[in-house]
């Protein structure tokens, strides 16, 4: 199956053609054959240049010769089997070692593009990434390549080329457009800061159930997400309490009853919380966001909430009540700033 589509999205066949067809890994094909693979771009080419195109009906081994010539092997002309002129050669290596960096750029495409194809969404850390460096590609490139054509007119003509490939992907174009940039390793400062914030907002986004999730299913994860949070947190206040007192379990026990509160969400009682060691610089601050990312985010949610999916009103109360143990323990770190054990 091609896995190349002019959107692309995946390319699908279905199970009543699979079973009766052939089945071929190209990976195993093309094992310990990349050099050859990566001439292929070039070999299906010619016929797109017209300067190229009257090799594609000469003896293919005068080709190979010329692609060696332009990549600086000593090649001599008479050994060629058709006459060219030394005008001839020297156009005809000019736009090989223009299609090498093309060639270049489509091959890192390419192997991105399987390489993002291959993941399942769930466990993507960016954006899908959706241009291709298919033969297509190469071969709209090449027929506009010309032997006089300095370097920054062929990266624009490269740049330009996959802007038109980008508009076929309608929302994922800034993505797709970044990435590439990315790969070609010409990303500005601008670029680079709106591509980590792309980055960042995808994980957000992600990490809450994506755009399409329920309100129930957002606040589940944003549950998980701030266990996880008080789990971090809970690993930073010991491994800095150990550096600056032989015995840290005093805030790291306090932090640990938050934890089992958070991730219970039952009635177990309220966790008993006392401060027997310095505490760490700063932790009332952390504590206070923790309580404040309850009260004004999922709080909020869990109220809203209570008319679609019937909600009793003890789910607001336990979340009121971890608000609430989050402030407390908060006072009790500032009053305890110059308490030891």
């Amino acid at each position: 199956g091609n896995p190349y589509t002019e959107s692309g999205e995946m390319f699908k066949i279905p199970d009543m053609l699979a079973n009766r067809a052939d089945i071929y890994n190209l990976g195993d094909i093309l094992g310990g054959m990349d050099e050859q693979f990566s001439l292929s771009y070039i070999e299906n080419s010619l016929t797109s240049n017209q300067v190229l195109a009257p090799l594609a009906v000469r003896e293919m081994d005068d080709v190979y010769k010329l692609i060696n010539l332009a990549k600086g092997q000593n090649i001599a002309t008479t050994d060629l089997s058709h006459s060219y002129s030394g005008a001839e050669i020297s156009e005809i290596t000019e736009i090989f070692k223009k299609m090498f960096v093309i060639q270049e750029i489509v091959l890192k495409i390419n192997k991105q593009y399987i390489a993002s194809a291959a993941q399942n969404d769930k466990y993507r850390i960016e954006p899908s990434f959706k241009l291709q460096g298919s033969y297509r590609n190469m071969n709209k490139m090449t027929e506009k390549i010309s032997a006089v054509m300095n370097q920054d007119e062929l990266m624009q003509m490269i740049g330009d080329h996959y802007l038109g490939e980008a508009q076929l992907l309608t929302t994922g174009a800034e993505d797709n457009l970044l990435k590439l940039a990315e790969l070609r390793g010409n990303m500005t400062t601008e670029e680079s800061i709106r591509w980590e914030q792309i980055k960042k907002d995808f994980l957000r986004i992600k990490s809450i159930g994506g755009d399409d999730a329920d309100v129930g299913g957002k606040v589940i994860a944003q549950l998980a997400d701030l266990v996880s949070g008080v789990q971090g947190l809970s690993d930073v206040a010991s491994r800095s309490a150990s550096s600056k007192t032989e015995n840290p379990s005093g805030v790291e026990d306090a932090l640990n009853a938050v934890l089992v509160k958070l991730t219970t969400i039952a009635d177990h009682g309220r966790p008993t919380v006392e401060v027997v060691n310095q505490p760490v610089p700063g932790m009332n601050k952390v504590l206070n966001v923790l309580a404040e990312t309850i009260e004004h985010s999922i709080f909020p949610l869990v109220r809203s909430m209570d008319k679609k999916l019937e909600i009793d009103l003890r789910t607001h109360d336990k979340m009121a009540d971890i608000s609430k143990q989050l402030r407390e323990l908060e006072a009790e770190v500032s009053n305890a700033s110059g308490v030891k054990k």
